[in-house]
């Protein structure tokens, strides 16, 4: 098998110490790729070589950047097939789920493509007269890419796309899970033309994963880090970056609430949860974990939702399935622990619960409340709560209960009532009679809480990605005081 090389400045390399790390298919168990496990000093070499192309790279104009980022979407689009099959191998996805995080990716690099124009500034009214007064955005520099395993495509495009879009040099950690997915982007973005060392990659053997995050962050010249992934992981990112003075963008683990008012409509309330809670096993930060609904029209919703989830097949994601694979049979474990905690505390397992290896069904638990486990931890797994509650206030209380606050859902007929909800839940998305799950490129997204802070995506990523610097041109002869 052939491993998977780090790139830096612009060319492959193995680890410094020739290390490397195998990552094994959650299904087979079997080798699924073997990457380059980086050292601290591939983490020197990769900054460097950051550093040193930004330098040309900050001054391209945005019609070539442009050209650039779109030829590696038409790239990234016509490797869908190896896409597929190393997302299969390395996480356990669906085949259709790793052919929509291609074409998500895409849009996200297109995007990016679409703001190289629109990273601009401002003529500021002066009170000095004879002064003209202006904020300019100008890049930040290198910016260190932290990207996740579960949407791999997609979230590793878009760590990367709009950073290069706004002029800086990238860093591309890849996910210890699915290197070879995260090197796959890499390399439509070579193959575009980006010119050496504007994006780079390091894979490292997860023992060495605090070592090396913490060498890249400390960096003198990582000026910016963002990162998406689970909360624990989250605070140690800010943590370190705040240490030292470098901003980051943090888009952390969720606990998404659909919330079913007793005037919903209840099919499509069901059609949404089926879609939100099951999508790659509920390995998505957007997740539907809780069903909160109006005890008025709970027996017949949790009777619809049962029949929908019950026939929804699972098995090897190379077959004809619904659901996948967790990411490892660890994954299907925790998924018992939290059905056996519920179980114990009065929840009833209405439907699922069964699993073969990291393989797990769609499973379902009624009555759930605050004693047990899964009512507040993140499953990220195919094991969601249903938790009856009494009126629009209780279900807005149980919705808040939460320390995350990423994603939210309300279904209601009234839209006045569905906005006066919407508008009391704490997230940083919220979607009306719609699933929790959703994203476009061009929306700002991140949330709020335990989910993080900063926002990807159109304009919104503009702000993040650049600084803002104050200038002025004055009338060199104009008094002064003394």
């Amino acid at each position: 098998m052939t491993t998977v090389l780090l790139s830096i400045g612009g060319k492959d390399r193995a680890a410094s110490h020739a290390k490397t790390y195998s990552r094994l298919d959650p299904v087979t168990r079997d080798v699924a790729s073997v990457c380059a496990a980086a050292s601290l000093e591939d983490v020197a070499s990769v900054t460097k070589a950051a550093d040193e192309a930004f330098v040309n790279w900050s001054t391209v104009g945005p019609s070539e950047r442009r050209v650039l980022l779109n030829e590696a979407a038409n790239i990234m689009e016509a490797k869908v097939d190896d896409f597929i099959s190393a997302m299969i191998a390395e996480t356990g996805a669906t085949g259709p789920w790793a052919g929509f995080n291609v074409m998500l990716a895409a849009g996200h690099i297109r995007e990016a493509a679409a703001l190289t124009t629109q990273v601009g500034g401002e003529v500021i009214p002066a009170n000095k007269p004879g002064t003209l007064a202006m904020s300019i955005n100008k890049p930040k520099g290198v910016c260190l890419a932290i990207a996740p395993w579960n949407a791999p495509v997609i979230l590793g495009a878009r760590a990367i796309a709009t950073p290069l879009a706004c002029g800086n040099t990238v860093i591309l950690k890849s996910s210890e899970f699915c290197p070879l997915t995260h090197r796959l982007i890499i390399d439509c973005f070579l193959e575009a033309g980006f010119p050496a060392g504007v994006i780079n990659l390091l894979s490292n053997d997860p023992s060495d994963a605090p070592d090396i995050v913490k060498a890249l962050i400390e960096a003198p010249e990582v000026r910016h880090v963002n990162f998406t992934g689970s909360s624990p992981v989250g605070r140690i990112i800010g943590r370190l970056a705040g240490e030292n003075l470098k901003p980051a963008l943090l888009e952390l683990g969720g606990k998404a609430p659909l919330v079913v008012l007793a005037d919903a409509d209840i099919e499509a309330a069901v059609n949404a949860a089926i879609f939100g809670a099951f999508m790659n096993q509920g390995q998505i930060c957007m997740s539907t974990e809780r069903m909160i609904v109006d005890d008025s029209i709970a027996d017949e919703f949790v009777d619809q939702l049962i029949a929908r989830a019950s026939t929804l097949p699972w098995g090897n994601p190379r077959e004809q399935v619904v659901l996948g694979s967790l990411v490892n049979p660890e994954a299907a474990d925790k998924m018992r622990q939290l059905i056996d905690d519920a179980v114990s505390k009065g929840a009833k397992l209405v439907c699922g619960g069964e699993n073969d290896g990291a393989i797990f069904s769609a499973t379902l638990l009624d009555c759930v409340n605050d004693q047990m486990r899964i009512y507040r931890e993140e499953s990220f797994g195919p094991v969601k709560s249903i938790i009856r509650v009494n009126g629009d206030a209780e279900a807005i209380k149980v919705a808040n209960d939460s320390e995350y606050g990423l994603s939210a859902a309300l279904f209601s007929q009234n839209i006045n009532r569905a906005l006066a909800c919407a508008n009391a839940i704490k997230s940083g998305i919220c979607h009306i009679n719609g699933p929790t799950l959703a994203d476009e490129p061009q929306m700002p997204f991140g949330g709020v809480g335990d989910s993080g802070y900063g926002r990807f995506g159109g304009k919104a990523g503009i702000a993040e990605f650049t600084d803002v610097r104050w200038i002025t041109i004055e009338d060199a002869k104009q008094h002064y005081p003394f």
